[in-house]
């Protein structure tokens, strides 16, 4: 998957009796830094205020302008303060941003505290943050209070605000598809669709029927279907799925790209059994894999939540994201659990390519031969941050946490595409899936990513946010 990291504008504040210099060396050293570390900068011109920063009501306008003409290049805002800073022209500049904004402040040095030298931005970064606080304007202050850009640490604040940018901008606007009814056995995905949409979350259904007919009705001779087709035969290994088994597949793989284009989705829910195997022969779980090693995550037996939450996901992770259930216990260690589901695993998070095989469970009531599909192998150990989503009472409510894939061994004639978790507070995390009514499955994605995730979805887009194992 594909995905820039984030682009800033950059704002200085200032206050008039502080030098110049100081000024001019933020403008110099942060936008070097930054695109160091890969992000794009905007800043407005050096003439069009004094020094190229905001003190004044009127210099925040001239800023907000600059803004406007901008809008949509940026992802987020960095105001810095190398001096102590004016909080009035940064809210006049800064009020109709409509992004993140994270609040920089330059540290004193102990040998630099003469008139020429001295910041005072430790006070000044107070002074903003209550100001943007009377305004209702949401911001992020990060630790430490002040920061140099040439630091480690600032480096790592800079990460952070990153993958919050990326969530936020992400979610806005966001379309996930399903594509089929709920199955029917599981009220447990049952999912508000207006609660979604006031939180700017489009929901399009698709009838599975017609998808089925569009995978009838497509062809094996165009270039669609030839390109998917050598997708898919490097992606897993195809060793003795049947050669109808494997077209069928590869027509729902090219049916299934033609719907995430028709509909611009940024994610996919699938009623994944059992009118496809029934009447395909197929079960789609290696295109669910595939599709979310592109970007696009799906989520298992039409669980829109766990599509929703895995799409925050992967933005926040820089990578792909999977829908698992909580499924079995680990011995009698309490931390530790299996996480298992038939095959959707992206390859980049198993251990190996997989071997597509035969749907072993539907097997014993379809028969053999009836559900090729899944992806079988091993979840790769790794870092990994883990949630999942409901509606209720309108409200879009999540829980998030974070733990690790260990390299815990799994018994070989165990089916589908499983991993040993480890978390800390494990049990106390279920208990509150239980009591909260969340669902069976839990989305799961790479590297430790809980923090910036919490901060995007409960601070800038107003979601409940649950983090049981930091509870009391």
């Amino acid at each position: 998957m594909e995905q820039k990291k984030s682009a800033f504008a950059l704002f200085f504040g200032t206050r008039g009796f502080f030098p110049a210099s100081l000024i001019a060396g933020a403008r110099k050293e942060l936008p070097q830094r930054l695109k160091k570390w890969g992000h794009d900068v905007l800043m407005m011109d050096e003439k069009a205020t004094r020094y190229g920063a905001v003190e004044t009501t009127r210099e925040g306008q001239v800023y907000a302008n600059f803004l406007k003409r901008n809008q949509g290049k940026f992802n987020g805002v960095i105001l810095s303060l190398p001096n102590f800073g004016d909080e009035t022209g940064a809210v006049q500049a800064l009020k109709e941003a409509e992004v993140p904004i994270l609040i920089q402040a330059y540290p004193d040095e102990m040998d630099k505290m003469d008139p020429a030298h001295r910041r005072d931005a430790f006070c000044g970064k107070f002074s903003v943050m209550d100001v943007f606080c009377q305004y209702g304007l949401k911001f992020t202050a990060l630790k430490p209070h002040v920061v140099a850009p040439s630091s480690d640490r600032f480096k790592a604040n800079v990460d952070h605000f990153d993958r919050v940018c990326q969530v936020v901008k992400s979610m806005k606007n966001m379309v996930v598809g399903a594509v089929g009814a709920r199955t029917t056995a599981f009220k447990t995905v049952r999912i508000d669709e207006l609660a979604l949409q006031r939180n700017g979350i489009t929901m399009e259904t698709l009838d599975m029927s017609g998808v089925i007919q569009r995978v009838r009705k497509a062809s094996t001779s165009n270039a669609a279907y030839k390109a998917k087709a050598d997708v898919l035969k490097r992606y897993t290994s195809w060793k003795g799925v049947p050669d109808a088994a494997f077209e069928n597949i590869v027509k729902l793989g090219v049916v299934l790209d033609q719907i995430v284009a028709e509909y611009q989705m940024n994610a996919l829910a699938i009623r994944c059994w059992i009118e496809m195997e029934e009447q395909l022969g197929v079960t789609p779980c290696t295109l669910m894999g595939e599709l979310g090693t592109r970007g696009v995550p799906v989520g298992c037996e039409v669980d829109v939540g766990s599509a929703i939450t895995m799409f925050a996901l992967s933005r926040a992770s820089y990578g792909p994201a999977t829908c698992l259930d909580w499924n079995n216990n680990y011995e009698d260690d309490d931390n530790k659990c299996i996480l298992f589901h038939c095959g959707p695993v992206p390859r980049e998070l198993m251990e190996g390519k997989g071997q597509v095989t035969d749907h072993a469970i539907l097997a014993t009531s379809l028969g053999q031969g009836c559900a090729y599909g899944s992806n079988v192998g091993r979840i790769a150990p790794m870092d990994m941050t883990f949630g999942n989503m409901l509606t209720e009472d309108g409200k879009l409510k999540f829980f998030l946490g974070e733990g690790k894939i260990t390299n815990d061994p799994i018994p070989k004639e165990f089916y589908g595409c499983a991993g040993v978790a480890e978390a800390e507070r494990l049990q106390d995390v279920i208990l509150h899936i239980g009591y909260a009514g969340h669902r069976h499955h839990v989305a799961l994605s790479q590297g430790h990513v809980m923090r910036p995730v919490r901060e995007a979805f409960s601070h800038y887009l107003g979601y409940q946010v649950t983090a049981p194992q930091e509870c009391c």
